[in-house]
C-alpha cells in the first residue's frame, strides 16, 4: 500500500447517517481516539474535521490523563487522499496546526501502530509522544513516489526522531522500514502483539510518574554536524533530475533541519512542498496512481460477481515468456505445472528458472530457501494431461495463429470444467482462439510483458464470450502476482501494441527519410522531449527484429494491416537479412556487448530502401518534429482505440504505457502529456503533417473523437 490513497466515497449526504471518521472514547482514564475511515484510515478534508473536533473534546475533559491513538481496520493510517490536492483551495496547515496541538498537549500522547504508517499517518505518529507498533508494521515516507516530499512536518521531525542520514534515505527513495529497524532507529519506542494494550498501559505509566514527554520538535538532529557529506548524494540525484524537482525540495528541508531552527525548517518545508503540489511531475504522477487503481474497477462487470478460485496454475510452453510466467506465479505462491512440449525445451526451460533462482540468491533478493522454495512449486512435464487439474491454465506457445489454435482445441479438451484458459499473446485474436477451445466463455487474454517475472503491466483481453466471473478471476489473480492490469478489448495489439505500432511506423518512417536510429531515440530518452526508458530502435533491438518483423508480417498477410509495399521495410528486411538486433549484435545499431553503437550498414540500408520506395531524403529532422510525429500519431491511435471501445477509459491507457512501455510516470502518460500540450495544437499539428508529407494512407487522418475534443476544448481525462 503506498502513502497516498483514495478514500471511498464516505460524504455525510443529507438524510445520511452522520459519519465520524474519527472519534474519541474513553478507556477509564484514558483518551483513545480511532481513526475509522475504510478502507485505509486515509487522511481527508472530512478526517481533518473530525480530528479537530476530537481534539477539542479531548482537551475539554480534565478527567483524561492521557490520549491513545489508534487506527481501526487493516492499518493505522496508510496516507492522505491526494484527491484532496485537486482543490486550488488546499492547504497543509489545517492539519499541521492540529500536528502541533498533540505535541505540545501537556498530557501525553502514546500512538499505536498497525498495519502501514504511511505518509500523513507516520507525521501523525511522530508528532505523538511515544509510538508504539506492532511485529511487521510498515513506516514510511513515501511523497516522493507522487512528486511531493511530506507537507506535515515529515522532513523536518524524522531527522529528529532518528537520523539525518536515515531520514535522507526514506523520504528521497520512499521505501518503508518495519518495526524492528524502527525501534533500533529511534523512530519507534516499543514493538508489541497488542499495540493498544501496550500503548494504554504506557500512557498511563508516564502521566503517573509524570514523567517528561518527548516533542520531536525539541530534538537535535544527532549527526546535523556531517550534513553536507550526508546529503551530497541527494543533491547529486536531485542536480541529475532537475525534472523531478522534489529532490531539490527535500534537499533544501533536510538540510534546514540540520541547520536551522525549527520554525525556520518548518517554513521550508511548508514553501516547497505548496510549490511541489500544483507542478506538473506530480500532477502526473498522482495521475497515473488514481489511473491505476481505476483500472481496477470494471464499468460493466455485474456486481456481486465472483471471482473463480484459483489454487493450481498450469503453464503450456517453457520458452522465454513461460518459464517467467511460471515464476511469477510461484514467486506469488501458486503451485505450477509447466509443460513443453520436447524435453530440451522443457530442460532449457526449467534451466533458465534454475538460473534466475540462483542470480535472485547472489542479489540478495532471495535466501537460499526461499529460491529452494519458489523452485519446488514449479513441476515440469512432457505432457500436457499435467494440466487437467489447474484452475488456470496459460498457453504460452510461439506466437502463431495456426499453432495457437491446435493447442487451445487441446486446452479445451484437457482442461477440467471452470478452469480460466488464458492466451498469452502481442497481437492475436483472442475470439479466434476462443472459438477454438470449444468453451470461449472460459477464455481471456493474459499479454504478459517481457521479461514476465518483472514487468508490471498485463493485458487483460476480455473477449467477445468471455465469461465476467472468468474476467473477474484474471483480475483478482493478477494482483495476486503482483500485476498492474488492464482491461482490452481485441483488436490487433490490444492497448499498448496498437499504438506501438503507429510509434515504431513513424520512427521507420523518419529513419527513410534520413534521421538515424540515436537521433530518433535521442528525443524520445531526453527528459526534455519524453524522457522513456529507450527509444523505438534500442526497444525493438532488445526485444528481436524478428519478433516485432514477424508481427507485421503476419498482420500484412491477414489483409487487416496496410498494404502499402513501404510499410515497416526496413524492420522487414533488417529480419531478411538475420539482423534481428542485440542477440545477433546487429539491428537498428550494431552491438559491442550491450552497447549500441551507429550501424553504416543499417544507415546505408534505410537510404537504399528510401530511393526504391521514392521517399525525398533530407539533411536533418528537426527534434521537435521527431516528438510531434511519435508522439501525436500514438495520441491520435489512442482516441480511435477510446471510439472503438477496446480501452474502457483514457487512463487505463497512461497505465499501460507508464506500467509496461517505459513512459515515464512523471509525464503521466501520453494522454495526459496530450492534455497538457492541448487536443487544438494536436490536431493542427497532424493536419500539418498530413499536408507536408501527404496523406493518401490515411495515417495523418485526425480521429473523430480527438477532433471533437478540440473543437470544444476538452481532455482525455474528461472522458474517465
Amino acid at each position: 500500500m503506498r502513502e497516498m490513497v483514495p478514500t471511498d466515497d464516505h460524504t455525510n449526504a443529507p438524510g445520511a447517517t452522520m459519519v465520524k471518521r474519527v472519534r474519541l472514547d474513553r478507556d477509564g482514564d484514558i483518551g483513545v481516539l480511532t481513526f475509522d475511515n475504510p478502507p485505509v484510515n486515509a487522511v481527508s478534508a472530512e478526517v481533518i474535521v473530525d480530528l479537530a473536533a476530537a481534539l477539542d473534546a479531548y482537551d475539554a475533559d480534565p478527567g483524561l490523563i492521557g490520549l491513545v491513538v489508534r487506527g481501526a481496520g487493516s492499518s493505522f493510517v496508510a496516507g492522505g487522499d491526494i484527491r484532496i490536492f485537486d482543490d486550488p483551495a488546499f492547504s497543509a496547515q489545517p492539519i499541521n496546526t492540529l500536528l502541533a496541538r498533540i505535541e505540545a498537549s501537556g498530557r501525553p500522547v502514546v500512538v499505536a501502530l498497525h498495519g502501514s504508517a504511511l505518509g500523513g499517518g507516520l507525521e501523525i505518529a511522530m508528532a505523538c509522544h511515544y509510538r508504539v507498533a506492532a511485529p511487521e508494521t510498515r513506516l514510511g515516507l513515501p511523497e516522493v513516489t507522487l512528486g511531493l516530499i511530506p507537507g506535515s512536518l515529515g522532513t523536518q521531525r524524522l531527522p529528529r526522531l532518528t537520523s539525518l542520514a536515515l531520514a535522507a534515505d526514506m523520504i528521497s527513495t520512499g521505501k518503508p522500514i518495519q518495526s524492528d529497524a524502527a525501534l533500533r532507529a529511534g523512530l519507534i519506542d516499543d514493538i508489541a502483539a497488542d499495540p493498544l494494550t501496550a500503548a494504554k498501559t504506557a500512557c498511563r505509566q508516564i502521566a503517573n510518574a509524570n514523567a517528561a514527554l518527548k516533542r520531536a520538535s525539541t530534538l537535535p538532529v544527532r549527526d546535523a554536524a556531517d550534513v553536507e557529506v550526508l546529503l551530497a548524494p541527494l543533491d547529486r540525484n536531485a542536480a541529475a533530475k532537475p525534472h523531478l524537482p522534489a529532490l531539490s525540495a527535500l534537499a533544501r528541508s533536510l538540510r534546514a533541519a540540520a541547520t536551522k531552527p525549527w520554525a525556520e525548517g518548518e517554513a521550508t518545508e511548508a514553501r516547497a512542498f505548496s510549490a511541489l503540489v500544483p507542478s506538473p511531475p506530480s500532477r502526473a504522477l498522482r495521475h497515473v496512481f488514481l489511473a491505476e487503481r481505476a483500472a481496477r474497477h470494471i464499468p460493466d462487470l455485474p456486481a456481486g460477481t465472483t471471482p473463480r478460485p484459483v489454487e493450481r496454475v498450469g503453464i503450456l510452453g517453457a520458452g522465454t515468456m513461460g518459464t517467467g510466467i511460471a515464476m511469477a506465479f510461484s514467486d506469488a505462491g501458486f503451485p505450477v505445472a509447466l509443460v513443453d512440449a520436447s524435453q530440451p525445451g522443457l530442460e532449457r526451460g526449467l534451466g533458465l528458472i534454475d538460473k534466475a533462482c540462483a542470480g535472485s540468491v547472489k542479489r540478495g533478493r532471495l535466501t537460499e530457501e526461499e529460491a529452494a522454495s519458489l523452485r519446488g512449486r514449479i513441476t515440469g512435464s512432457l505432457k500436457i494431461d499435467a494440466l487437467s487439474d489447474a484452475d488456470m491454465i496459460v498457453e504460452a506457445v510461439f506466437e502463431d495463429m495456426a499453432l495457437k489454435q491446435r493447442v487451445m482445441t487441446e486446452l479445451g479438451t484437457i482442461a477440467k470444467p471452470g478452469a480460466v484458459i488464458a492466451s498469452n499473446t502481442s497481437t492475436l485474436d483472442i475470439d479466434v482462439l476462443a472459438r477454438a477451445s470449444g468453451r470461449p466463455g472460459d477464455v481471456v487474454g493474459t499479454h504478459f510483458f517481457s521479461p514476465a517475472r518483472i514487468m508490471r503491466l498485463l493485458e487483460v483481453v476480455r473477449g467477445a464470450e468471455t465469461a465476467p466471473d472468468v474476467l473477474a478471476t484474471v483480475m483478482k489473480v493478477a494482483r495476486a502476482i503482483g500485476k498492474t492490469a488492464v482491461v482490452s478489448g481485441v483488436c490487433y495489439g490490444f492497448i499498448g501494441n496498437r499504438m506501438a505500432e503507429v510509434y515504431m511506423r513513424e520512427s521507420e518512417a523518419m529513419q527513410l527519410e534520413g534521421a538515424s536510429p540515436a537521433e530518433i531515440d535521442g528525443v524520445v530518452e531526453s527528459p526534455d522531449w519524453i524522457g522513456m526508458a529507450m527509444g523505438p530502435s534500442r526497444m525493438l533491438d532488445m526485444a528481436g527484429v524478428d519478433v516485432g518483423a514477424r508481427t507485421v508480417i503476419e498482420w500484412i498477410k491477414s489483409g487487416d494491416g496496410p498494404q502499402h509495399p513501404a510499410y515497416r521495410i526496413l524492420c522487414r528486411t533488417l529480419n531478411e537479412a538475420g539482423r534481428h538486433g542485440q542477440k545477433t549484435g546487429h539491428g537498428y545499431y550494431r552491438y559491442e556487448g550491450r552497447d549500441a553503437l551507429p550501424s553504416a550498414e543499417t544507415a546505408a540500408l534505410a537510404a537504399r530502401l528510401a530511393a526504391e520506395h521514392g521517399i525525398a531524403r533530407r539533411n536533418a529532422i528537426p527534434e521537435r518534429e521527431i516528438f510531434e510525429r511519435l508522439l501525436y500519431a500514438m495520441v491520435n491511435e489512442a482516441a480511435l482505440i477510446l471510439a472503438d471501445g477496446i480501452a474502457a477509459r483514457a487512463s487505463d491507457i497512461d497505465v499501460v504505457w507508464t506500467a509496461g512501455y517505459g513512459f515515464p510516470a512523471w509525464r503521466g502518460g501520453p494522454l495526459f502529456m496530450a492534455d497538457e500540450i492541448g487536443a487544438g495544437e494536436i490536431v493542427a499539428r497532424l493536419e500539418h503533417y498530413a499536408q507536408a508529407l501527404g496523406n493518401a494512407d490515411g495515417r495523418w487522418t485526425v480521429a473523430p473523437l480527438l477532433r471533437t475534443l478540440a473543437a470544444n476544448g476538452g481532455r482525455f481525462a474528461d472522458l474517465t
